[in-house]
């Protein structure tokens, strides 16, 4: 299948159409017309070589794993998925499928890896996989979700990578009614954080250093603000969290925020990648507190997320743009200059 996308020729360039071969279908594919497709962090640092000390980017990089598209063909075998329905794809689209992890339906931490939807390689052909800034996808069906109805698809993209890293941490600690969650940090991954766990039923503070972000947490669905800046505040906060979700994207210190945590409460770090500066581990001995840290979530989990998200009117707020504006926009991103994240209309996107 010839489809054209936007990629990184190299580390210093700006992104640029790309024309490209999807591969062709096997028994168990499904092939994708994508129409929209979100702007994540990860798309910039890979298309810069910014984590080539954990593997170099492989160029021509085509970004993209918050994909929503419909499907326009099927391999003989796929039973899962129909041509013209809405499906989406996120952070992974293939894993071992017979370890222990991807059993348990954790196929984000697949003991040979899993094949992520960009800068990986496809399990079969060895070939350098591409994402979602193109026209085009071909994927496994097992790693095809299905678009509930309900949820509006230009915004939702950005629940395939951003929504799944919080709803995750948010399941695997049991969070639920009255359960009292703090976020740090309202931005991409934060803003959506406070509103599932705010769905969740949890009791939702924001974390945060501005003051005046207090009427743009209570919008989202915090009840509660606390400054972090504030020594008094932070002190009369000590112990008061089950669960915090960390979504800073660089290198902070985690002390101030450990003292916040009840007996046996976690402190999960979704948001920065890389090194962290130490902390003191006194409160952690003495209550028996957590510092953890997760990845994506599964299959099963991700439709789970997009199913309650359904339910509950749950959606990301987003700027759509035409892929034309991609180099603009991971600038703006670069800088904070979005509220909360990018999506491309892939409607923007035409073979010559």
């Amino acid at each position: 299948m010839k489809t054209i996308g936007y990629a990184a020729l190299n580390a210093n360039t700006p992104l640029a159409p790309f024309i490209f071969e999807r591969r062709a279908l096997r028994d168990n594919d499904v092939a994708i017309e994508i129409l929209y497709c979100g702007v994540c962090h990860s798309d910039l640092h890979q298309s810069r070589d910014d984590w080539k000390d954990w593997g170099p980017t492989a160029y021509p990089c085509v970004p993209g794993h918050e994909i929503i598209g419909r499907v326009v063909e099927t391999g003989a075998g796929v039973t899962r998925h129909a041509v013209g329905q809405w499906v989406a794809v996120g952070t992974i689209i293939d894993s071992c499928q017979h370890c222990d992890q991807c059993r348990r339906d954790e196929e984000q931490m697949c003991r040979e890896y899993p094949t992520v939807t960009y800068n990986g390689h496809d399990r079969i052909s060895g070939e350098i996989t591409r994402g979602g800034y193109s026209k085009h996808i071909v994927v496994r069906e097992e790693f095809v979700l299905k678009l509930p109805d309900g949820l509006d698809p230009s915004r939702a993209a950005p629940l395939l990578c951003a929504g799944i890293t919080v709803y995750s941490p948010l399941r695997t600690w049991h969070v639920g009614p009255g359960s009292r969650v703090g976020v740090i940090g309202i931005g991409g991954l934060g803003h959506l954080a406070v509103r599932l766990a705010a769905g969740l039923g949890a009791i939702v503070t924001v974390i945060t250093r501005t003051a005046e972000k207090a009427a743009e947490a209570k919008v989202l669905g915090a009840e509660k603000m606390l400054l972090s800046t504030s020594t008094e505040d932070m002190s009369a906060a000590n112990a008061s969290f089950d669960v915090i979700i960390d979504t800073v994207p660089v290198s902070h210190d985690v002390s101030p925020y450990v003292q916040l945590l009840d007996v046996e409460g976690a402190l999960v770090i979704v948001g920065n990648l890389g090194d962290m500066a130490g902390f003191n581990t006194l409160p952690l001995i003495m209550g028996r507190r957590r510092i953890t840290g997760s990845p994506s979530g599964g299959i099963a989990q991700t439709q789970e997320m997009l199913d309650f998200c359904a339910r509950k009117g749950i959606l990301p707020d987003c700027e759509i743009i035409p892929i034309q504006d991609i180099n603009q926009a991971f600038e703006r991103m670069e800088h904070g200059e979005v509220k909360y994240r990018f999506v491309i209309d892939m409607a923007s996107l035409a073979l010559p």
